[in-house]
């Protein structure tokens, strides 16, 4: 799942895509109000994190211009301000949720579980190859009916693979999915982590495949 949080503290930012990254989260950051919309016109969002607080154009400023053209996009306020009215503005405004700060990371990621999920109805999505699936609500792996666990790189490679049902991704696109926002990984990280997916799918009925000039995609075994 894709999130854009909107945030012009940068350690708090930081640290927060950090966070919800090793929870197996995509995650961009903008610092100010008036890249929100550019970035939600760049790419598909399943949940917006929007500090009141920001540069350019408020939190409540882009609250209002989103609800007036009818998006959907679920929106989680994080904000200091933790007032009655304050909370009550901003739901009436538009907003899904309401979290002050300090928060603790853990409460964050169950309300934007919860926001998620109802954006999306009672449909439980799930992706599968051969005996491996992926809840994509649980955010978890199973292999035939055992949890299949993963470090949060092999992790999101193997969930973007296994979303792509089938289509191959090259190794740029890769990169800028399972590294987002860190531009100093080398594109090689990703044969790496290639290798290391390659070896604990060996055995199961699923494995990664090269398919050249097009790049990587998940199959089943042969």
């Amino acid at each position: 799942m894709r999130l854009l949080l909107a945030e012009d503290e940068s350690a708090l930012a930081d640290w927060l895509v950090r966070a919800l990254e090793q929870s197996g989260f995509v995650v961009d950051w903008v610092a100010d109000g008036r890249l929100v919309r550019r970035a939600l016109r760049a790419a598909h969002y399943d949940a917006l994190i929007l500090d009141l607080g920001l540069p350019g154009l408020a939190g409540e400023e882009v609250l209002l211009s989103l609800r007036e053209e009818d998006n959907p996009l679920p929106i989680l306020i994080l904000t200091a301000r933790d007032t009655l009215a304050q909370r009550v503005a901003t739901l009436k405004a538009g907003a899904d949720d309401f979290l002050a700060k300090p928060f603790e990371v853990e409460e964050l990621e169950a309300r934007l579980q919860a926001l998620i999920r109802r954006s999306k109805g009672r449909e439980v999505t799930r992706f599968g190859c051969g005996q491996l699936s992926y809840d994509a609500l649980t955010r978890r792996f199973t292999l035939g009916h055992e949890p299949f666990s993963l470090t949060a790189r092999e992790h999101a490679l193997l969930r973007t693979l296994i979303q792509a049902a089938g289509a191959p991704l090259g190794r740029r696109e890769l990169l800028d999915r399972v590294f987002a926002g860190d531009s100093e990984v080398s594109p090689e990280a990703v044969e790496v982590l290639i290798h290391r997916l390659r070896k604990r799918l060996a055995g199961t009925g699923t494995q990664i495949a090269t398919l050249r000039g097009l790049g990587y995609v998940l199959e089943a075994a042969a």
